[in-house]
């Protein structure tokens, strides 16, 4: 009889999620710097060279890939010949190897679930409670599988009931490019098939939790029809030009993994979710024998890339005496190397401004001629200033662009991904300017800050609105004064040089 005592599994899942937020799988990774080699895009290479090195930054610093150390998912598959030594529920045992994993002195990962999701959105404070999916199955061992899923990827997630006669193909096809960049590609796109509406999303989460081997796939060729379309929609999908970051480029999923149950006869549900640049997952098996043991990965076996500012091609600008005319006079694609102080601020606190503005409040910071950067970072530990910081998804923010431009004086902001028309209408009418950091490097855009300090909302956590003081932090120019944006030209650019390249995807 095996017995999985109580401690032994909530050490695991502890491990576990400390594990992943600083380990890429291997197998990502690979073919990520696989996808750098091949990358012809000088946008999306330089995207990829930064996600490459900040992996490996965090690898050796054991600090978080991503700011967003995401909602905890736990798959279990449970033998049913397993007994428990516990007194505690399973959701329960996982809730505190979360806190624990969350909540670890030495590598303090940001909290950001939010209890009262309709109502108070008060947060947890340790990240608890994860979403865990149970299975019965035969057997004397307990599998796991650990996973990390940020907001920017999970929000991207979509769904839809097919009519029987209609293309999966063509439903993806004119989907992703809905989605934007705030999933952060070069990512893998999960997508389930079948069952009913919940069983579909549930596939196409599981699907994403098992290892990138497109390439292996695509050697051997297809033995039935899910791996016949994994391979359609991978080329297909790339075809597309979205690319790194969404800039444009050759390589926009690195897998396409599908899982399919059967259906009812006048169904055909259709689920997608994508795992964004910082995919994280652990699998292990408890046999009664003790916790598990989670070997770290050879870090030779990283690709050799080490991104360093481009201090000749990129233009320096001094945050503390920006203009509005130095701002309106950015072209789109430029790269800058931000220095000086900048402030920060997100969904809670723009919210909390517009609501201070419609009472004629007095803000707690003046943002004449100043930049924001949307960003919730994580908390510093040792002689850090702050941990890592990497932008949040900008589209989020749309809706107070045009009351943050008119009414602040603010005059531009950093964020991830695209903006949409109506923040590219207010940032065309008041000569304003978007920057685009990248996704998925939060470690090395950190490096760039050298203090931070709460000047606003502290009551709001990772929300509130810091100051920071930057060196060189990089950044491109995504919508300029004119209302170009880079997200529109890049992959409509790519997307036409592919249908005339001949791209060797794997």
């Amino acid at each position: 009889m095996t017995v999985i005592k109580q401690e032994d599994f909530i050490q695991s899942v502890a491990d576990a999620f400390q594990y992943i937020s600083y380990y890429h799988p291997l197998d990502y990774i690979k073919a990520l710097g696989a996808a750098y080699e091949r990358e012809q895009s000088p946008a999306a290479r330089d995207a990829i060279a930064q996600i490459l090195t900040n992996s490996r930054m965090c690898a050796e610093g054991h600090r978080p890939i991503c700011q967003d150390t995401g909602i905890a998912v736990i798959f279990l598959k449970v033998g049913m010949d397993v007994h428990w030594d516990a007194t505690l529920s399973l959701q329960a045992m996982c809730d505190e190897g979360v806190r624990r994993a969350y909540n670890h002195p030495d590598n303090k990962l940001r909290a950001s679930v939010l209890l009262d999701p309709a109502g108070a959105r008060r947060n947890s404070r340790d990240n608890t409670p994860a979403v865990v999916h149970y299975e019965i199955v035969p057997g004397h061992h307990v599998e796991v599988i650990c996973a990390a899923k940020g907001g920017g990827s999970e929000n991207k997630s979509k769904f839809y009931a097919l009519n029987p006669s209609d293309s999966i193909v063509d439903w993806v096809l004119k989907t992703v490019p809905t989605m934007g960049a705030g999933w952060c590609p070069p990512g893998i796109l999960g997508i389930g098939i079948g069952g009913t509406p919940e069983k579909a999303m549930l596939l196409a989460k599981e699907s994403l939790m098992a290892p990138v081997d497109i390439h292996e796939l695509i050697a051997r060729g297809a033995n039935n029809r899910i791996e016949e379309l994994r391979l359609e929609l991978y080329e297909k999908v790339n075809a597309l030009g979205i690319g790194a970051q969404g800039l444009g480029g050759l390589t926009t999923v690195l897998d396409v993994k599908i899982l399919d149950y059967p259906t009812h006869a006048a169904s055909l549900p259709v689920a997608m979710i994508p795992n964004c640049a910082a995919t994280r997952h652990a699998h292990f098996h408890l046999d009664g024998s003790g916790p598990a043991v989670l070997t770290p990965p050879d870090l030779d076996d990283w690709p050799k890339v080490n991104w360093t500012p481009n201090t000749e091609t990129s233009i320096r600008v001094n945050l503390d005496t920006l203009t509005p005319a130095e701002v309106a006079a950015w072209k789109p694609g430029q790269t800058l190397l931000l220095n000086g102080r900048m402030l920060t601020g997100r969904d809670a606190a723009h919210k909390r401004i517009q609501d201070m503005l419609a009472r004629g409040e007095k803000l707690p910071v003046d943002f004449t001629n100043r930049v924001i950067y949307y960003v919730g970072p994580v908390d510093p530990v040792r002689d850090e200033a702050v941990g890592p910081a990497g932008p949040t998804t900008a589209t989020r923010m749309d809706k107070f662009t045009e009351m943050m431009l008119a009414e602040t004086g603010l005059i531009s902001m950093v964020g991830k991904a695209e903006r949409g028309p109506a923040a590219i209408a207010a940032i065309r009418k008041h000569r304003s300017a978007y920057l685009m950091a990248v996704g998925g490097a939060a470690y090395l855009v950190a490096k760039a800050i050298q203090t931070a300090k709460v000047v606003g909302f502290a009551d709001l956590g990772m929300e509130a609105i810091y100051e920071f003081d930057v060196k060189d932090m990089p950044v491109t120019v995504a919508v300029d004064s004119t209302g170009t944006s880079v997200h529109e030209t890049g992959p409509r650019e790519w997307q036409t040089r592919i249908g005339r390249i001949a791209v060797v995807s794997a």
